[in-house]
Formats: C-alpha cells, structure tokens, sequence
C-alpha cells in the first residue's frame, strides 16, 4: 500500500493501558490503515525510532468557546500534542446568545473565566456571526480548526437567552425550564456534547453578580433538563461541585438521564461538599459501585494562580470582595484603599472563611514594576520587612502600581503525594487545564507534557502507557467520543510522536499576543517531535506545518462525539 504518512520504527503505546511494541504506523485518507507492520512506501515518512508513537491527547477541560473564532489553532494545546479539546465546561459559552446580552457574556467570561474583555471584544468582533447554539457550531466549522472540538452546551447562556436579565436573580417558572430544556435538545439535535453547569460559589459573574447557573433550583431545573440527555439518547453531563449540587447529585443525573457525568474538580487541598479528596475518592467509589456513571476530574499540577487585583479571581467568592466584583478599576482602587475593606479582608482570611487559601501564607509577589526587586519574594517575608499585615502590603504595592503589580499563590495540588493519590485512583478522569481561560492569570493546558515529564519520567510514579492511557482513551471513553483516543486501524489518524527522554512542559512565560494586545501565559513543549491530525502532519519539531491564519485546517467538529 502507498500511506500519505508513514510513522516508522516507533514504539507504539495504543493508548489502551497495553505494552508497548515496536512497530510502524501507515495513515492514509485520514484514518489509520497499519498498525505494527505498514510494508510499502509513502509520500511522507516520519523516522520515529527511539521514539514513541501513541494517539493525541484528549483534553476533556478547556474554555477556547470564545477564542476558537480568533485562534483556529486553539494554542496551546497543540504544542503539548492535545489533537482534542472539550468546549463550554461549567456551563459557560458564547452561544445561546442575544445581539443585546453580549456584553453581559463579555463581562460573565470576564469575571468567571479571567478573560480579558478588551481581547474578546477585539476578537469576536462587532457582529457575532451567530445567536443559536447549532449556529454557532456551524461558524466555528466553518471557520476550520487545528485540532478537534466537541462542545458542550452551557446553562449560563442558556439561562440568560432564556431569562435575560432575572438569570442572576430568581428561580425560573416552568416554562422558563421547559424552554431551556428545549433549546438544550435542539443543541443536542444539532451536534453537542452535553449540557454542562455550575453551582460553585467560586463562579462570580457580570456586576459581581453569581452566574445564571447558580440561581438554578437542582430538581426543578438542573434535573429537569438532564433528562433530555436521556430522552435524546446522546451526550454526556459535565458540572462543577458546589452548592445542592454534590456527588449524590450527580450520581441521581447520571441514572435518570442514563450518561456519564464528569465534575470539576478533585483537587488536593480544597473541601467541596463534605470531605477532603480522600473522603471525596471514597464517595466516588460507592458511586460507582452503585451503578452511577460518575468521574471525578484532577489535575497533575499544582493549581498556582497569577493574577492582579484588576480581576482578583482567587479571593472574589469571599463575600467582602462583592462590592469590588461589582466595581470599575477606580472604583476598585478606592474600596482596597479603605480601612473597612482591608479589616475585613483580613477577618475572613484569618477565620479560614475562604476557599482554597491554605495556599495564603505562601503566597509571592511576582511583579512589581514600581520596584522589582520585590519580584519573586514572599509576601509574607516583605510584608514583615515592613512591619505590616500581608493584606496591606499587597493593597499597597497594588495601588502604587496602578493594580499592575502580580502575586502568585497556589490553591490546591501543592502536595505531590496526595496529587499521585489521585491520578492513581480507577474512577477518576485527568481534566481541568482551562485552556483559553484565566490566561493572564495560570497555564495548565501544558498538563500533558507536564504529566509525561514530572510524573513518568522524573518521579517514576506512573508507568508510561497508564499515563498514556489517561491522557487519551480514558477521557475519550468517559466524554463518549467514539472515533479517536486509540491507535487502532480504521480509527481518525490524530498522533503524537515523543521522546520520551525530553518530553516536558517548559516554565511560563507571559506574552501578549491575543486581540488588543491582552497578555496571557505559556508553556513551550518539549519532546514533541509530531503532531498529526486527522491524516495531517500540524507540527513538527515545535513548527506549525499549516498556515494557522489563512490556511485550510485538519481539525474537525465532533457533532455528538464524531466527526460526520
């Protein structure tokens, strides 16, 4: 046989939690034809020996909703070898949407999801070029994509189409329940991948307000449209944890409307509905056990977030940090300039009244442009130099700085024996990069390159072909996307080749490339020799092998979990 592409004298992992092999790899026509021998020639040979050969990663996390019509690429993952991504997680997305209520997206993706709104104004432009859900699936097909997408349809623009502006302040009637769920089988009808929503009080919205979401009453409205996952027979329900909605929750979901369920996020070092991730492991296993389709989702890395306090993300579920959610940046200045503001502040920090600040006292300042070198010092420790609470020193340093200056802090996974706990554990599902959010402020979507270097190669706490395994038929398994995730002939050819001596996620950098010259953080990969999608050589040796601008892209559409 003549391939298109032929992978040769690589060790092939399938991605099934299989012994590897030696072996080639044939591709033609988009699919995967020879698996282990591939005799005859091709137009373009890859030398992969010494190399391993295994199927793209599956990143079942990201928020690229709005990024996606300004990036085709979706960067970036493709780097860390990711060929497929998830959309609209925790119930956030750009669609349903009302010409009149997209500002109020703006400033939900703004608050929710640390994104600039200047960049996403400046991207998606004046004239969205879609209101319906099943519209905006066709923009972004017609538009092309780098590498695969499935998305999930959100409950807070759902919500909103539905409510307009009474989303963020009441229950829905009946009616209001049966037109959302409409719009939800219409989306489904059309190609989602599920219905995904939030009650977490971390998720503050537009004005400071809580997003749509969590206005929801779980029986009269969150299960009421579940069910038409069931009634439809196709998708698969993504949530967060918090509030009345709990592992129990999701578990009664996941029977009524008979589909997996995966829920952000088990991580280390935050306690959600009752226990820590031990406890919470534990209830995930009875789960099981009992016959629900319930994932919990973790993350290999240490949740650290960057931020200014133009958009405090970490500390605006505290209830002292409304009126700041809710103010412009010179309203902002004056509230942290108070001495009310700031004894409060302090009060809930020193109950242990906010979520995920065991991280706190090892909080860094890690920009200072009024004086640098404070730069990646304590806080803790300046703040001591200078005779004063650690909240006043960052306010202060903050206001001097015009709210330019950055503290880093990390919230949860910062014990590595406890994070191997939980990628070890047969229930879970490794999610939450979030990629395309909170860009300015962390960068996880290099989770897969960390994961093969941290964890394989330098603590040796994962064999290889599980963490293959976790990164590619596993997510594609509980995410019900049925045609890629495995090296196996006949299956979409969306391949990674790696070395698995120098794969590795490289230290953040912050760069300002997005629309209005809105900064973000990356990783550069290493190791990655080759990223093939769909039957297309994307990158080789960290280079685009397409023009991601103007050029025709291999990514397709998972219209309910396939591509047509």
């Amino acid at each position: 046989m003549h391939y298109d592409i032929k992978i040769s004298g690589g060790t092939i992992i399938d991605g099934e939690n299989t012994p590897r092999y030696q072996g080639d790899v044939g591709i033609k026509d988009g699919k995967i034809v020879a698996l282990g021998a591939a005799p005859g020639d091709a137009d373009r040979v890859i030398d992969a020996t010494g190399k391993i050969v295994c199927p793209g990663f599956v990143d079942c996390h990201t928020h690229y909703d709005a990024q996606i019509i300004w990036d085709r690429m979706m960067t970036i993952s493709p780097w860390h070898g990711v060929t497929t991504v998830l959309l609209g997680n925790c119930g956030f997305g750009v669609a349903p949407v009302r010409p009149s209520d997209r500002d109020t997206i703006v400033r939900t993706l703004e608050n929710v999801e640390g994104m600039n709104a200047e960049a996403l104004k400046a991207g998606l432009g004046e004239d969205w070029s879609f209101e319906s859900f099943p519209e905006y699936l066709d923009a972004i097909e017609g538009n092309g994509m780098g590498i695969n997408v499935g998305v999930l349809m959100g409950h807070t623009p759902i919500r909103l189409y539905v409510m307009g502006e009474d989303s963020t302040e009441r229950e829905a009637t009946p009616e209001e329940v049966e037109q959302m769920r409409e719009i939800v089988r219409e989306g489904l009808r059309a190609g989602a991948m599920g219905f995904a929503s939030s009650k977490a009080p971390t998720h503050i919205g537009a004005g400071g307000k809580p997003v749509p979401s969590r206005l929801a009453v779980y029986q009269d409205e969150i299960l009421q449209i579940a069910k038409v996952i069931g009634e439809e027979k196709t998708g698969i329900i993504q949530s967060t944890i918090g509030g009345d909605v709990l592992q129990e929750q999701f578990a009664e979901m996941s029977k009524v409307a008979d589909c997996n369920v995966t829920w952000t996020a088990l991580l280390q070092g935050i306690s959600l509905g009752g226990g820590d991730h031990r406890e919470q492991l534990k209830k995930a296993a009875q789960l099981v056990a009992d016959g629900a389709r319930v994932y919990p989702q973790v993350s290999p890395r240490a949740l650290n977030f960057e931020m200014n306090f133009k958009a405090p993300f970490v500390f605006e579920s505290m209830k002292v940090f409304k009126p700041v959610s809710a103010a412009d940046i010179e309203g902002k200045k004056a509230i942290y300039a108070t001495d009310e503001f700031r004894d409060a502040f302090k009060q809930t920090l020193e109950k242990g009244m906010a979520l995920g600040m065991a991280g706190w006292p090892k909080t860094v300042i890690s920009f200072c442009p009024s004086d640098p070198s404070l730069d990646e010092r304590p806080l803790f420790e300046v703040a001591e130099e200078r005779g004063q609470h650690p909240v006043d020193t960052m306010l202060d340093l903050s206001l001097e700085n015009n709210l330019e200056m950055r503290v880093r802090m990390p919230i949860a996974n910062h014990d590595e024996d406890e994070v191997e706990v939980l990628l070890k554990d047969p229930n879970v599902v490794v999610g939450l990069s979030d990629g395309g959010a909170h860009a300015s402020q962390l960068c996880d979507a290099c989770f897969s390159t960390y994961m093969l270097g941290h964890w394989v190669r330098e603590k040796g706490a994962l064999d290889l072909e599980y963490a293959v395994y976790l990164l590619t038929s596993r997510p594609a398994d509980v995410c019900n996307i049925t045609d890629r995730g495995r090296l196996k002939e006949g299956l979409a050819a969306d391949v990674v080749v790696f070395d698995a001596d120098t794969v590795g996620a490289g230290e953040l950098q912050r760069v300002y490339d997005f629309p209005a010259g809105a900064d973000r953080l990356i990783s550069e990969a290493a190791g990655i020799e080759a990223v093939i999608v769909n039957g297309v050589l994307l990158r080789e040796q960290g280079v685009d092998q397409v023009n991601p601008v103007s050029g025709e892209l291999p990514g397709r559409l998972l219209r309910n979990g396939a591509a047509a």
